[in-house]
């Protein structure tokens, strides 16, 4: 339908096919849409008559393909049977499509089976699939990853074959976000100051907000960082409340991971930490804690099981560790309910503490980290997906920055990671997989929760949280150490929203505009 609405406004204004690509830019956001490629092969062939060949290089220099993940889910495959039973045209014109880019291939790299294995849209096996990422590869002019780190893996593990063929369709696009909601909107009294300070030009031009880093020092203006964040902070103690019935204190840090569960976005590595924390509590009660509030949001895909019994698990230790009589008020666990863009409006602004603790070369980009940098929540979190530029623009010593690097992460699975030998070496590892595999949070239900830690365990613990606890648990500490110096925490965070300009979604509007897209803007004048 969309291709029919792009071919209907395209024909109302010209009557040469060939300008199509100079006027119509369409970007394939994963391999979702991919079928549009054989769609618009087919009605440039079947309704508009041009030859195979002419409809090919016109489709290939409309359509740019950007990759978001590199997960299986999003490198979708088709079933070849089922896909031709639907779709029998579409299917014919990606068997053209193959034979012609397997031709230029055989041409380029003679007798080289594997690469045309790999690179091929029709996956052999018992049954048949169609490989929908290489349709996206073939079917576009560039291919670009969302953040400089998923970028290079692309070129280097996802699609090898085709960087080193077509070199010049890769680039990198990171991600950005607009400050109009996401400062301006979702937080009117810390958009409020920044304007005060240094006027309000940042709302259209984030790279101006670098200007509240001259007050990085000023008590004033540190004083009122903090005063914004505590207002903010007892909303959201008001909203758990309501929603949970859930008292929390305001004054302790507002520890938040908030995003789609998935397991290599490492949630259980948080619930793992958390669970250090209670027994550290249990075991020295008289001892001075600075209080926590973790909170977690989130929804789970509805097939995705482990994804699902963990959210059962973070309430399930939620409701025995904030009842604990031992642990008052310097430990709570907190899971928002439906969590969506306007719950996330009003966490976002309250954080101290923002999670991005993906098992680092896992993470396309992420969002939400930049969110929080820029609301000035510091960050916690893995050399992985923008954070990574973050760190580079923001400043490592004003984050808290743990655990393996993509490299490492990919040398300690080449050398056999086994998760059984930390378990058995680290006493805190044992106690907090103990404490879920024994039934305590679950009483009434015993072993719903073995499927979890059999992932660490039995199946080989596949996101390395076991490998990264001890650097987690420290990085931790660290953000203890440092929210007990309140203007050290603030400084850090005015530099975390000043240094956030780069992560501007107008940034990266017009990167795909000036460099994929080819367009540039249209001056308009009002009168």
């Amino acid at each position: 339908a969309t291709l029919q609405d792009i071919f209907a406004g395209f024909k109302r204004d010209h009557d040469d096919l060939n300008e199509l690509p100079n006027k119509v830019a369409i970007q394939l956001n994963d391999t979702h849409p991919a079928i549009a490629i054989p769609e618009m092969l087919r009605i440039l062939i079947d309704e508009e008559r041009l030859s195979w060949e002419s409809a090919w290089e016109i489709t290939k220099k409309v359509f740019s393909y950007t990759n978001h993940t590199i997960l299986p889910e999003a490198l979708e495959k088709w079933s070849l049977p089922l896909f031709e039973e639907l779709l029998p045209r579409h299917l014919m014109l990606i068997y053209q499509i193959n034979n012609h880019v397997m031709g230029e291939i055989s041409r380029l790299y003679p007798g080289n089976i594997i690469r045309m294995r790999n690179m091929s849209i029709i996956e052999e096996g018992p049954e048949k699939s169609l490989r929908m990422a290489q349709l996206c590869m073939h079917g576009s002019h560039t291919v670009n990853g969302v953040a400089a780190l998923h970028s290079r893996i692309i070129k280097e593990r996802i699609f090898p074959d085709f960087y080193q063929m077509r070199p010049e369709m890769f680039q990198n696009k990171t991600n950005g976000i607009t400050p109009r909601l996401w400062l301006r909107a979702c937080n009117p009294l810390l958009s409020s100051l920044i304007t005060e300070h240094i006027g309000d030009s940042w709302i259209r031009n984030l790279e101006h907000i670098q200007g509240i880093e001259q007050y990085a020092e000023d008590a004033d203006f540190q004083d009122g960082i903090l005063e914004a964040k505590a207002i903010n902070k007892r909303n959201l103690a008001r909203l758990i409340y309501r929603t949970t019935g859930v008292r929390v204190v305001h004054n302790a840090i507002f520890d938040v991971q908030i995003k789609r569960l998935h397991e290599y976005k490492r949630q259980l590595l948080n619930v793992l930490g958390t669970l250090a924390r209670y027994w550290r509590i249990k075991e020295n009660p008289t001892a001075d804690y600075v209080p926590r509030v973790v909170i977690f949001a989130g929804k789970a895909a509805p097939g995705y099981f482990v994804a699902k019994r963990l959210i059962k698990l973070i309430n399930c230790i939620g409701d025995v560790i904030n009842k604990d009589p031992d642990v008052k008020d310097r430990l709570k666990v907190i899971f928002l309910p439906n969590y969506n863009v306007s719950l996330a409006e009003k966490i976002i602004p309250a954080a101290d503490l923002s999670q991005q603790i993906s098992t680092a070369g896992f993470e396309a980009s992420g969002t939400g980290n930049m969110k929080f940098a820029l609301n000035g929540a510091l960050t916690i979190g893995t050399l992985d997906g923008a954070t990574v530029e973050m760190a580079e623009e923001i400043g490592e010593e004003n984050m808290f920055i743990f655990g393996l690097t993509a490299e490492e992460v990919s040398a300690l699975k080449q050398s056999g990671y086994d998760p059984w030998q930390y378990y058995s070496q680290d006493a805190q590892i044992r106690q907090v997989i103990d404490s879920i595999r024994g039934n305590l949070f679950c009483p009434d239900e015993p072993g719903v929760f073995h499927p979890i830690t059999e992932t660490l365990l039995e199946h080989g613990d596949q996101y390395l949280q076991l490998a990264d606890f001890q650097s987690y648990l420290q990085a931790n500490d660290l953000a203890d150490e440092l929210y007990r110096q309140p203007r050290a925490w603030a400084h850090k965070a005015i530099l975390n929203i000043a240094r956030c300009h780069k992560f501007s979604a107008d940034r990266a509007v017009r990167e795909y505009a000036e460099e994929i897209w080819n367009i540039t803007p249209l001056q308009v004048s009002l009168h």
